[in-house]
């Protein structure tokens, strides 16, 4: 049966528009992205099959195109479509950090997960703040694992002052799922607090990201 034949207090778009998007499942919040399903299937259909086939909707969401492809009705339209809107929303909570203090821990953990989330490759990002902590820009400086991509300390320096920053945030991911630094992290942070202080730009802290666990430098006295 199509959405359009069911119930019109029983539609997602319909229960969204009259409640909010709240009130509706991961499922429904799909369908309405999908707008459509296929020959035989209703767009709530179809999503659910989506999330039973990846098991959770941060896996949907972290699949490759190739991945999202491999189901029935799906191609590199949806695909592109679904990464807007994610990166959409990435940039919308960017905006609203850039224009508070990042003053505590807790208000950084909170940009970075939403900056790291869904990444599947490791990179070194450094958050640049003016004399009041605020958000001047979020740079991603280097890709990959920090084992086989070098780290440049002159390159943060160099960008550091072009931005005019009076303090810098590092921050990396580890898509393993495991928040804790490796040896490499520490050695690595120690040389950019040493290169960066020949120029009077504090390192604020540095935090490594993974999933949900951000793990705090400065928290655990590794600074």
């Amino acid at each position: 049966m199509r959405i359009t034949d069911w119930p019109e207090n029983q539609r997602p778009r319909e229960r969204l528009l009259r409640g909010g998007p709240r009130v509706l499942s991961d499922t429904e919040l799909l369908a309405i992205f999908l707008r459509v399903g296929v020959a035989g299937k209703s767009a709530v259909a179809l999503a659910r099959d989506m999330l039973d086939h990846f098991g959770s909707l941060h896996r949907l969401l972290h699949a490759s195109a190739s991945e999202f492809g491999a189901l029935h009705g799906l191609g590199p339209a949806k695909y592109a479509q679904l990464q807007a809107a994610v990166e959409l929303t990435r940039r919308a909570v960017a905006e609203e950090f850039e224009r508070k203090a990042l003053c505590s821990p807790d208000a950084v953990r909170g940009y970075l997960r939403h900056q790291f989330a869904l990444q599947a490759h490791e990179s070194f990002v450094v958050l640049f703040l003016d004399v009041k902590n605020r958000l001047i820009n979020h740079e991603e400086m280097f890709r990959g694992t920090l084992t086989h991509t070098s780290v440049y300390p002159r390159e943060v320096v160099r960008t550091a002052l072009h931005r005019n920053a009076a303090a810098v945030i590092l921050a990396h991911n580890h898509p393993s799922g495991v928040a804790e630094p490796s040896e490499a992290d520490l050695r690595l942070t120690a040389s950019l607090v040493q290169a960066l202080a020949l120029v009077d730009i504090r390192v604020l802290d540095h935090f490594v990201v993974a999933g949900a666990q951000v793990h705090s430098f400065a928290e655990h006295g590794q600074l």
